[in-house]
């Protein structure tokens, strides 16, 4: 069995073929041109919002944990020693009669830039003890979204 195709019908499907276009170099140019400007100028604004959600997830997990420094205090008669630190809100710390924990369901958190939050039994304002975060750098200080958050030191 043979199929043969007349001269017109091969004529139809050559046509065919060269009636399908693809995109020229110019228009994919164009296209990514387009979309460079879109991330230019939306990119910037999505990340500054990332960067303030990160400021309050900070300023909540202090709450907490501030919270959870309350109720120690309410069962022991003080705050944890800058020594027993953090750690006394999940482990008893052997100085410690009447623990009640742990104060926390997990593990105390880090910050939302992976560093452990600061504790110190040392006057922070009206608070008995200094609970921050350094902030974006990481190091004390810091202006903007590099600025301490929590209750840093006198």
């Amino acid at each position: 069995m043979r199929l043969s195709l007349s001269e017109n019908q091969l004529h139809v499907m050559a046509g065919r073929r060269n009636s399908i276009k693809g995109f020229s170099m110019i228009e994919l140019l164009v296209v990514l041109v387009i979309l460079g400007l879109l991330a230019g100028l939306v990119g910037p604004r999505l990340f500054s919002k990332a960067d303030i959600a990160k400021v309050q997830t900070a300023d909540t997990q202090i709450a907490m944990i501030k919270g959870a420094l309350g109720m120690y205090r309410l069962d022991v008669g003080s705050y944890p020693t800058t020594e027993n630190g953090l750690a006394a809100l999940t482990r008893q710390p052997s100085s410690t009669n009447f623990w009640d924990g742990p104060y926390l369901d997990d593990e105390v958190p880090i910050d939302p830039w992976g560093k452990p939050y600061q504790y110190r039994r040392q006057k922070s304002g009206l608070q008995e003890f200094s609970l921050y975060s350094f902030g974006a750098d990481g190091v004390e200080g810091g202006d903007d979204l590099n600025a301490d958050i929590g209750f840093p030191p006198d």
